[in-house]
C-alpha cells in the first residue's frame, strides 16, 4: 500500500487512451482545458494525477454513450489506473470522492466511463469512522450466533398507519422473525408519524422480548436532515431499540458521516437509486467501488440485491457485491458489513444463494417471500429457516421440502 489514492476505471474513448487517460489525470488534479501558467513543474510533482497504468481492451462497436467528441471515431476500451496524492484532498471522504468521481464522467473525451475498484493508503482509511458494529456486533444485538438473520420489510410499504404496522410487527414477532425494516419510502409522512411508529412498534418488541428471551431487530428508517436523524436515532434508542436505516444517495456522505459519529445502534444502509448509478455497463460505478465510500463512512449492513431478484441485475454481480462488502478494507478497518439480500427472495433461492457465496454471514430479507406465503408470515419464517438450514447441511432443496410443510408450500407458491 502507497501513500498514494488508486483508481480503477473502464473508458471507452475515440482517442488513443493514453492520451484520454491523460485528460482523466488533468481535469481530476491541476490540468484543465488549455495550460496554465501557474501549473509550474514543482506544482505538479507536488498535486497532479499519475496514470499509473493502461491496458487496451480493444475496439467496440461504437459509442455507449452520447455527447462524445469524435463521434464518427473508432471507439475503443481500456483499463486505467490513476493516482492522487492525499495531501490534493486531505483526510475527507466528500473530497475524495469528487476527486476520483467528479467531472470526469462528463469529458467530451468519453463515451464511456466507469470507476471500478479504490485504493486508500492506511492513514486515510484509519481517519474514517468504519462501521461500529458490522457482522459480530450486528449478531450480538440480534441474537443469531449463527447462520443468516431472517427478516423482512414491512409491507405494504405505506399506507399503514402507526398502530397497523405495529400489529404486523407483533405478527413477524410471534412467527419467529430475526430482523423487520420500514421500506425507505416509509419515514416520517402524516399517515404514519416517525415518533408514533416506532413507540408503537417498540412497544410490540419489548413485550415479546420479555416474554420469550429474543429482542427482534428493528431498522427504523430514520432518513432526513442531519438534526431529524439525531434525534430520530434518540428517540430509537431511548425506547431500546436495535437498529436505524438511512438510504444513502439520499442524506449523501456528509449525512451519514453525522450519523455514525452519532449513532449507538447499528446503521442499515439502504442504497435505492442505485441503478442510477450503475446500470449502463460504460457509466457510473461498479459496486465495489462505491461501497467502499459508504463503509468507510460508517454502513454496518448494506444492500446487495439477491440471487433472482425483481431487477435487473446478474447473480453474480450480486455475489460479488455481497463478497466485496465481506472483504476486510484493511487493518484501520478489519469489521466487515453485513450484506443484506433483498429484492423478491423467497425460500426457493436459500440453496443457490448458499452456494454461490458459501458463508452466511448475510440478512436474507424477503417482503412477500413471507408475508404472501399461503401458511401467513408463520409458514414464510419457517419456510426460509428450513430451507436455509437444509442448504448450510447439504440437504437438497426438494428433499427438504419432504419434510417441511412450509417449504413445500412457499416452494409451489414461488416456484422451484
Amino acid at each position: 500500500m502507497t501513500d498514494r489514492i488508486e483508481a480503477d476505471y473502464l473508458i471507452e474513448t475515440a482517442f488513443p487512451p493514453d492520451q484520454a487517460a491523460e485528460a482523466m489525470a488533468g481535469e481530476q488534479s491541476s490540468g484543465t482545458f488549455i495550460a496554465l501558467p501557474g501549473e509550474t513543474p514543482e506544482l505538479k510533482a507536488r498535486a497532479a494525477a499519475r496514470v499509473e497504468q493502461i491496458e487496451d481492451l480493444g475496439p467496440v462497436a461504437g459509442p455507449s454513450l452520447p455527447g462524445a467528441g469524435r463521434p464518427d471515431g473508432a471507439h475503443r476500451q481500456a483499463r486505467v489506473t490513476l493516482s492522487w496524492p492525499m495531501g490534493n484532498m486531505g483526510l475527507s471522504l466528500p473530497n475524495l470522492m469528487a476527486t476520483v468521481a467528479g467531472n470526469l464522467f462528463e469529458l467530451q473525451w468519453f463515451s464511456g466511463l466507469r470507476l471500478t475498484d479504490l485504493r486508500l493508503p492506511d492513514t486515510f482509511m484509519a481517519s474514517c469512522p468504519g462501521p461500529a458494529f458490522g457482522v459480530e456486533g450486528t449478531r450480538g444485538m440480534a441474537g443469531v450466533k449463527a447462520g443468516p438473520l431472517i427478516g423482512t420489510i414491512v409491507k405494504p410499504s405505506v399506507g399503514l398507519t402507526a398502530a397497523e404496522t405495529a400489529a404486523l410487527v407483533a405478527e413477524l414477532c410471534a412467527a419467529g422473525i430475526d430482523f423487520i425494516k420500514d421500506d425507505e419510502l416509509q419515514a416520517d409522512g402524516p399517515s404514519c408519524p416517525f415518533a408514533d411508529r416506532a413507540r408503537a412498534v417498540m412497544a410490540v418488541i419489548n413485550a415479546h422480548a420479555d416474554r420469550t428471551g429474543k429482542r427482534v431487530m428493528y431498522a427504523f428508517n430514520l432518513t432526513g436532515e442531519v438534526d431529524e436523524m439525531r434525534a430520530r436515532h434518540d428517540l430509537v434508542a431511548g425506547l431500546g431499540g436495535t437498529c436505524v436505516m438511512a438510504s444513502l444517495n439520499s442524506v449523501g456522505l456528509t449525512g451519514m458521516l453525522a450519523l455514525r459519529r452519532h449513532s449507538q445502534l447499528p446503521i442499515h444502509a439502504h442504497r435505492n437509486g442505485w441503478g442510477y448509478l450503475s446500470r449502463h455497463p460504460a457509466l457510473g460505478f461498479d459496486y465495489r467501488a462505491w461501497s467502499v465510500f459508504w463503509r468507510l463512512a460508517g454502513a454496518d449492513h448494506l444492500h446487495v440485491n439477491g440471487i433472482a431478484n425483481k431487477f435487473c441485475e446478474a447473480d453474480d454481480s450480486v455475489i460479488a457485491s455481497a463478497r466485496a462488502v465481506l472483504a476486510p478494507l484493511s487493518s484501520a478497518h478489519p469489521a466487515v458489513a453485513m450484506p443484506v439480500f433483498s429484492s423478491g427472495q423467497s425460500a426457493r433461492q436459500a440453496h443457490a444463494t448458499w452456494a454461490a457465496l458459501g458463508r452466511a454471514d448475510l440478512i436474507y430479507a424477503a417482503g412477500g417471500g413471507i408475508m404472501g406465503h399461503p401458511e401467513g408470515p408463520t409458514g414464510g419464517v419457517q419456510s426460509i429457516r428450513d430451507a436455509w438450514d437444509a442448504a448450510m447441511a447439504g440437504i437438497p432443496m426438494e428433499q427438504a421440502a419432504r419434510e417441511s410443510r412450509a417449504l413445500a408450500a412457499a416452494l409451489k407458491r414461488y416456484g422451484s
